[in-house]
Parts: structure tokens; sequence; C-alpha cells
């Protein structure tokens, strides 16, 4: 079976179809079944555990210098937490099926596993928020009136104890919390990746090192969302910015970052070197349909740039303005790196038909149901959903403090 056959078989024109696939696809491999939303979904968790690396090295760490966005952070992670199953829901036919997953467990099912540990991430993040948080909602609430100061009353667990003892065993609670929130938050991008790797019929995938590649990716993109989020909210409100936090978190990006880009180029350069039996497919995928999209822009544009940059911060002493500024591009780049790895992982692992002998092609619509649009939209829940948090939690610690 040709191209052309192919295109004749899947009901589509041979014009358009000549530029879809190539080589011998079977007819069920030219479309891409697990698109933008499902994209979405792992970038969403990656920024939720990279925020929450930030609150833990101040909370559980004691890293003084990031205490101006501990709290931001923490905020910030329970804001894409809300909506880290939002891009798996729209994905699916029937949505509403997804309450089986809790009326009938199913110990040995992957996406189950995943539902308990979103649950318990959920849970436990929440009641990290409302410790941190509770000798300022006690503040708030003697001057609240109406339904605020009910919605107080319930989240201060309706204490309003803010004695010495009291707020050292909130501290108590709270690293305890942060302490077993740092390994629940690993698993729950770690996750991610094992489902990816456990895709056996997909060699680009099915690799012991895929989880590990999006848990250091997934805190290089919330490092550098909170980097950047940090720097224009102050910059929008007119507040100072702490060049302390700033460096701190630069530095903590800048580990994560050299850590992941490695393990993303070794997995390259084991396959090319092991040559076991897809690595033509893969090394054709590589340099055909991924060529710009990996090659160009995840490793020439977006790591290189950034990794000559942060050279720069750490080997220069650059005034706190221009130090600033370069950290907010990097974080930027980063953010974009980071989509488009999980672009390349999720949308190129299937560019590939099972035949391994063809490629397909993806282009993404603006007005499909999991199109650009939507993509846009689902991004911009989390951010209001922040926004509606900042009103009840504020997000800084007070100047004072």
């Amino acid at each position: 079976m040709n191209t052309l056959l192919t295109a004749a078989n899947s009901g589509e024109s041979i014009g358009s179809a000549t530029m879809l696939v190539s080589n011998y696809v079977f007819p069920n491999d030219i479309h891409v079944h697990w698109s933008m939303m499902i994209v979405l979904y792992p970038y969403i968790t990656g920024l939720v555990d990279g925020a929450f690396i930030i609150a833990a090295l101040y909370y559980l760490f004691d890293v003084k210098s990031l205490k101006p966005v501990a709290r931001f952070s923490l905020l910030f992670a329970l804001a894409f937490l809300c909506c880290a199953t939002l891009p798996l829901l729209l994905h699916l036919g029937r949505p509403e099926r997804n309450f089986n997953m809790l009326l009938t467990p199913s110990p040995s099912s992957a996406m189950a596993g995943f539902g308990y540990i979103y649950a318990v991430s959920m849970g436990v993040l929440t009641f990290i928020v409302l410790f941190v948080y509770r000798p300022v909602l006690v503040e708030l609430r003697s001057t609240a009136k109406g339904w605020l100061q009910v919605l107080y009353r319930v989240i201060t667990f309706d204490s309003i104890d803010l004695s010495q003892g009291a707020r050292q065993l909130d501290a108590k609670i709270i690293r305890f919390l942060v302490g077993i929130g740092i390994p629940i938050a690993a698993i729950l991008h770690g996750y991610v990746g094992f489902i990816f790797g456990g895709v056996k019929a997909n060699p680009t995938w099915s690799t012991p090192l895929m989880p590990v590649i999006f848990l250091f990716s997934a805190c290089v993109s919330g490092i550098s969302a909170i980097i950047l989020a940090y720097i224009v909210i102050r910059k929008f409100r007119g507040k100072s910015i702490s060049h302390s936090a700033i460096a701190t978190m630069t530095k903590t990006l800048t580990l994560f970052f050299i850590l992941a880009f490695c393990f993303e180029m070794l997995e390259v350069f084991s396959h090319t070197y092991l040559k076991s039996g897809y690595h033509h497919m893969v090394e054709g995928l590589l340099n055909g349909p991924l060529a710009s999209s990996f090659w160009l822009w995840q490793v020439k544009i977006c790591s290189m740039i950034p990794l000559i940059l942060l050279g720069v911060m750490g080997l220069f002493k650059l005034r706190e303005g221009i130090y600033n500024l370069l950290a907010a591009v990097v974080s930027a780049i980063l953010l974009l790196q980071v989509l488009i790895m999980r672009w390349n992982v999720v949308i190129g692992g299937q560019l590939m038909s099972k035949s391994a002998r063809g490629y397909t092609a993806f282009h993404p619509e603006w007005f499909d149901k999991e199109g650009i649009i939507a993509v846009i939209i689902v991004m911009a829940i989390p951010f209001a959903i922040l926004w509606g948090l900042g009103k009840i939690f504020p997000f800084w610690a007070q100047e004072s403090e």
C-alpha cells in the first residue's frame, strides 16, 4: 500500500494526503489520536511540581531568600492543580465516566493510579495552604463581613488561637505536610512519564528515562513560571522585586535545566548508539517530521540560548535590573522549550506508523474540539482561579515581616 492508496482508503483527497503521510502508513495510523489536550495535560502538572519545589525550599529547607515568593508559589501550584485533569476530561468522549475510577477502583489500572495520586496531592496542597495562611486568615476574619466571614471561619477551622504554641504547632504541621508533599509531587508528574514510557508499542516512548525526563522538565517549567509571574505581577503592581529571591530561583532553575537537557540528549544518544530494531524509525522521525520542532526549536533555540544566558548570569556580576530582565527572558524561553518538548513526545511519538516504514503529520486547527483556541482557554482558566485565590489569600508576605 503506498501513500496514494492510503489516502484513498482514509477518504481524503490525494493532493492533501501526499502532504500528510510518507512511505508505507497503515490507515489507522494516519490520524493523531492523542492531540493538543494530551500535550497540555503533562504541561500543567509540570507547572504544579516546579512551583511546589520553590515553596518546599522555603518551608522545609528554610531557604530564607525565597520567603517573598513562597506563599505565591503555593497558590500558583494550587490554581494549576485544580485544572490538571481538565485536558483529560475534555479529551474524553464521555468525561462523566471518570467517576467510575472512584466507584469501581482498580489497583492495576495506570490511569486509576493517577486519579488516586491526584486526589492525595490536592488534599495535601490544600491543607498546606490553609495552615500557611491561618494567621493571616484569622486577622482577615475579624474585619470580614457576610459570606466572606463565614468562609474565613471555615478555612481557619473556626480557631482564632494565634499564641506562640499554636504557631509552633502550625509550623510543625506545615513541615510535615511539605515533607510528604515532595515525593507526592514527584510521583504525580513522574507517573505521567511512566504512563507514556509504559506504552511498549511506541519505540520513542518506551524508555526508562521517560519518567525522569518528564520530572526534571516539570521542575524547569514550574520554576520558570514562578520567576516570570512574580516579575510581571510585581512590575504591574508597581512593587519592588526581591533580587535575592530571583537569584536563588535562577540558580535552582539552572540546576534542573542542565539535568533535564542532559537526560533529553542522553535518550537520543542512547537510541543512536544502541541502534535497536526501531532505531531507523526514530532517527527518521527526528530528522524528518520533527527536524524543525526538535533540533531547531527545542535544542538549538530554546535550549542553547537559555544555557548561554544562564552562563552569563552565573559568571558575570550584572546589575539587578539587567539580571531580573534576563531571568524573565530565560524563563519565558524555557516555558516554550518544555511545551515544545511535550509536543515532540506526545505528538511526535504518534507520527510513526506501526508499519515501521512510514510517517504522518499533524497540523492543529484553530476551532477544533482540541484546537488552539481550546488550548488557550484551558490555559487561561488556572490564571482566573489564581486571581480568585488572590482575593482570599494575599499573594505576598507582608513587607514588614
